[in-house]
């Protein structure tokens, strides 16, 4: 796996493990209830079996199994192979080339190949692809479709209310481009390896190393070769570590490994609590008369009430072919358990005004993912001895643009300047063995990604108040677009996401009408749209704290809310075997990785973990 002629034999027989076991099965699998039914004695049926909850060194299973981990050293080792990442990649190699230094970088990536993971809307505002790239066009960046036309409305059931897109206002697309995120992401990462990056898609970081002193060491991949009960199979190897004088956590919103962080280094002490949205996205061929490339409409309204925040778009691509990228955009702040943000979504597409474009038409693609709105107040400290964040791991989205990717490249580049002169330079001063590079902090806060997101700093949390939707609208229209944000004061938001729900008794269900299987679709046949497939015989990467939790309190008190907020059927209540009760049954090939069960959990006892390395969707340009 990691290049040089160093190791042994039995090395060599690990990577040769790694790839049989992302091997061995290989074809899509969606299961439903009847597929994944389990039965147990105990009077709280066991769903978790991950070694992170239940220690091997206490399973006799594990006695006398091999557990030495092979390392390797770099300069800087990079977890996550999105924007951020990528581009902090892109930008040492930049330095390294001007400055004639030999700098090693090396980036891990869970998904089978970069880019795979990747899911956004996208329109792009280039700014940040400028400034690394200005010859970008000259490159062959998959910047096809600049916006040509923009649309907003307000909806209702069956009616629009058109918005006029004024000068200045943050959802104004002038000089933005359509792309596919992941096409451009994958573009990003031929740059790297021009330039000489070590790519290693395919290498999940499961565990963050730490030097005696307390200080980020690097990461460790995650071990292969567990059966589903949590014993080890015969194919059983551990990861290999990477070791960095500075490691760089560009994971996406809500990075498992950053949770550790905020934890380990007190890293939220002093900013608000994240909020969090799920985006659902779908692909269409559409019929060619309905296509007008270039343009972007947006939406808020119907079919969520006022004090539910989120709203629409759809993006007219311009690819050789009538193409259409359309997603529903849900805050993950909602009260109603019995909310779907996925029929939500399909609910949407039945509107006269969205359904037009698309009748007739052929869904091809379909995946979820969750995405940072805290803004400004969420940003947590983004420096430690060892380590630092970069892109939407610390929360770097422009809410009112629905934009991040801008913002991530940019701190991925503004990282890698930081860092340079100190991880190239002869002798050190740092008082850690890992380096600390608190200059990146300061960098940040002097660029032009800081002054964007204080600008915008209210938007979000204004929509918190008693007319909701619209007097979020009215604030915007007030405060922003007049004041440009340099109002004297900060507005909070409400707390976690995890917290707003209400008890079930409190709220009305939600009656959702049946897919028509044209335009709105179930679940199950979304799921197979977006390529998703993880190795069968491993322990649930959904991996719950307390395993009596889900029946005991979220079914009791909220009628279990995660059968409705995952957007990949991943989690079922079921009847027990012996008649006299329901347990939760956890689908865990089903999951997209969008980390919606880790956030949304009232009970907070999901911890979202990485499976085994190349598992998850297949989102192929999404």
């Amino acid at each position: 796996m990691f290049p040089a002629g160093r190791y042994s034999c039995r090395a060599h027989r690990c990577i040769r493990a790694w790839k049989s076991v992302q091997t061995e099965h290989f074809a899509p699998q969606v299961y439903t209830a009847l597929h994944r039914r389990t039965c147990s004695s105990a009077s709280v049926p066991r769903i978790t079996t991950h070694y992170t909850v239940h220690p091997r060194d206490k399973d006799q299973r594990w006695e006398g199994i091999e557990m030495e981990r092979f390392a390797d050293e770099a300069d800087v080792v990079i977890v996550g192979g999105g924007p951020a990442g990528l581009s902090a990649a892109i930008r040492l190699k930049q330095l390294a080339k001007e400055q004639n230094k030999d700098l090693r970088v090396c980036l891990v990536e869970k998904a089978s190949q970069i880019g795979a993971h990747t899911l956004s809307g996208a329109c792009l505002e280039p700014s940040a692809l400028f400034e690394l790239f200005p010859d970008w066009k000259e490159r062959g960046a998959p910047l096809n479709t600049p916006v040509t036309e923009d649309v907003f409305s307000i909806l209702t059931k069956s009616h629009r209310i058109p918005v006029p897109m004024l000068p200045g206002l943050p959802m104004r697309n002038h000089g933005n481009y359509i792309v596919r995120l992941g096409n451009f992401v994958r573009w990003l990462g031929e740059q790297a390896e021009e330039l000489g990056v070590e790519l290693y898609p395919g290498y999940a970081a499961a565990e963050v190393l730490f030097h005696e002193d307390g200080s980020v060491k690097g990461i460790a991949t995650n071990d292969v070769g567990i059966a589903k009960d949590g014993s080890p199979k015969d194919v059983f190897e551990r990861g290999m570590e990477l070791h960095a004088k500075v490691t760089l956590f560009g994971e996406g919103c809500h990075g498992h490994l950053a949770k550790q962080l905020y934890k380990q280094f007190n890293l939220r002490e002093s900013c608000e609590p994240q909020t969090y949205a799920i985006g659902l996205k779908e692909l269409w061929m559409i019929d060619e008369k309905k296509w007008r490339p270039g343009r972007v409409e947006h939406s808020v309204g119907w079919p969520l009430n006022r004090n539910t925040y989120g709203g629409s778009f759809l993006y007219h691509l311009n690819e050789g072919e009538p193409l259409v990228a359309l997603g529903f955009v849900v805050g993950l702040d909602y009260s109603n358990p019995y909310l779907s943000p996925f029929r939500e979504f399909q609910r949407w597409k039945h509107h006269p005004f969205v359904a037009r474009t698309l009748e007739g038409g052929n869904r091809i693609a379909y995946g979820a993912r969750a995405l940072n709105e805290g803004g400004l107040q969420s940003i947590p400290k983004l420096t430690f001895p060892g380590g630092l964040l970069i892109g939407c791991s610390p929360g770097f989205m422009n809410v009112p643009k629905i934009k991040g990717t801008h913002t991530a490249m940019k701190s991925g580049m503004l990282a890698a300047e930081a860092i340079f002169p100190k991880v190239t330079a002869e002798s050190t001063d740092s008082q850690t063995a890992g380096l600390h590079v608190p200059e990146y902090s300061e960098v940040l806060k002097g660029s032009w990604v800081w002054k964007e997101l204080h600008s915008v700093r209210n938007i979000r949390p204004s929509f918190h108040n008693y007319f909701g939707l619209y007097g979020g609208m009215i604030y915007t229209g007030v405060f922003y677009w007049m004041l440009r944000g340099k109002e004297p004061w900060t507005l909070k938001h409400c707390g976690r996401d995890a917290d707003q729900l209400k008890p079930a008794k409190d709220c009305s269900p939600i009656e959702y009408p049946k897919p028509d299987n044209k335009i709105s679709f179930d679940l199950l046949s979304s799921v197979a749209l977006s390529g998703t497939n993880h190795e069968g015989d491993q322990p649930p990467h959904l991996t719950l704290k307390d395993d009596s939790i889900p029946v005991s309190q979220n079914l009791a008190l909220y009628d279990g809310p995660e059968q409705r907020f995952c957007p990949a059927g991943v989690y079922e209540y079921v009847p027990l075997e012996t008649g006299d009760g329901m347990r939760l049954q956890i689908n865990a090939q089903n999951c997209v990785h969008c980390k919606t069960c880790d956030i949304k959990d009232p009970s907070q006892n999901i911890n979202w973990v990485v499976p085994e390395g190349g598992g998850g969707p297949a989102y192929n340009g999404m």
